[in-house]
């Protein structure tokens, strides 16, 4: 498929997320905006930009899958809310000459919730669960440009009401090693629900995102990291019905910022990142603007890599992200020509 083709099929969807956004109404599975990745969440959270062997990072945009090692495994666990479990599962192998695949699933589990009535007597017991079943496939088009598409099945189920949604993420990246510098686009949860909890259907977190990293020379090994998300709000409304934002953080909002030293050739990396909207978040619940601060290291050796990250979503505990990932090919193999350059000697 030519670039025209696959750039035709993605502004198209782009057009109608646009036009599911201004239909409003509330959003569900927001789940799939915690971090999957001990990498990214070290740099604020977010991040789409990033080439690296790193599985993990295909939860954030599919055009990534063709930097990973062939037939890599990746597990990741997070540290979320008191009682509650997460974390997610990937599988990458390369087709071909410039096709690479992956299967992916994540989940969030949030223990047994008391039942009560409008007395406060217990009723008993219930569960809730969010998850993600997901295939994904990229292709290189070229020495540069590396094209990605997921498809998604999503359910919900809280104390025995359901929810089933089918949605797609399409991502795009331009990568010029020469330079180490990258730029992503992503358009992530266009789709719909099958089924609703209720009478009323509600919207996925449809998300429009752009995303650049750029090292800053052969001789200091630093990659800074900006991406702009949830570009479809951009009115004061959104954040604050009563007006009260300035416009400024109105920008802030949708910007996250981070960045990596790397060290020993590549085996060894820091993070540091900040999410300005989670900053402002966190400290309307009485928190410090340093909520919005993550940080995190890892260590790739040879075939295996671990990772960890530090940072807070809510407001009871902070949040840690654990990732591990093996690759069980003989040789390491990608789909990504240019990246030699650019990602870590794990040899």
């Amino acid at each position: 498929m030519s670039l025209k083709n696959i750039s035709t099929y993605f502004f198209f969807l782009l057009l109608l997320s646009t036009k599911a956004q201004a239909q409003g109404s509330s959003s569900i599975f927001d789940f799939l905006n915690l971090p999957t990745s001990s990498h990214a969440m070290a740099l604020g959270g977010k991040n789409i930009s990033l080439i690296e062997d790193d599985a993990s990072l295909i939860f954030h945009n599919p055009a990534l899958m063709s930097s990973v090692s062939d037939k890599t495994l990746n597990l990741n666990f997070l540290t979320y809310m008191k009682g509650s479990k997460a974390g997610n599962i990937s599988y990458v192998q390369a087709q071909g000459e410039r096709g690479t695949w992956a299967a992916m699933a994540q989940f969030v589990g949030y223990g047994n919730i008391t039942e009560t009535d409008s007395w406060g007597n217990i009723l008993g017991t219930a569960g809730a669960l969010d998850m993600s079943l997901a295939g994904g496939y990229s292709y290189l088009l070229s020495d540069r440009w590396v094209g990605g598409v997921t498809g998604k099945f999503l359910y919900s189920n809280y104390a025995g009401f359901s929810s089933i949604a089918l949605a797609v993420d399409l991502g795009i990246n331009y990568l010029n090693s020469d330079k180490d510098f990258s730029l992503s686009v992503v358009a992530a949860n266009l789709g719909g629900q099958v089924s609703a909890f209720g009478d009323v259907g509600e919207r996925l977190p449809i998300d429009l995102q752009l995303g650049l990293s750029k090292g800053l020379g052969q001789h200091i090994p630093v990659r800074l990291h900006l991406m702009f998300y949830d570009m479809f709000h951009w009115s004061k409304g959104y954040y604050s019905p009563d007006g009260s934002i300035k416009g400024l953080q109105v920008f802030l909002n949708h910007l996250n910022i981070g960045a990596d030293l790397t060290l020993s050739k590549g085996r060894f990396w820091i993070g540091l990142g900040y999410n300005f909207r989670r900053g402002y978040e966190m400290k309307a619940g009485r928190s410090s603007h340093a909520a919005g601060l993550t940080l995190g290291a890892g260590i790739n050796i040879k075939k295996v890599k671990f990772g960890m990250a530090y940072g807070n979503y809510h407001s009871g505990a902070p949040t840690l992200s654990f990732t591990l990932a093996y690759s069980f090919a003989k040789d390491k193999k990608t789909n990504t020509k240019t990246t030699d350059k650019v990602q870590p000697n794990t040899e």
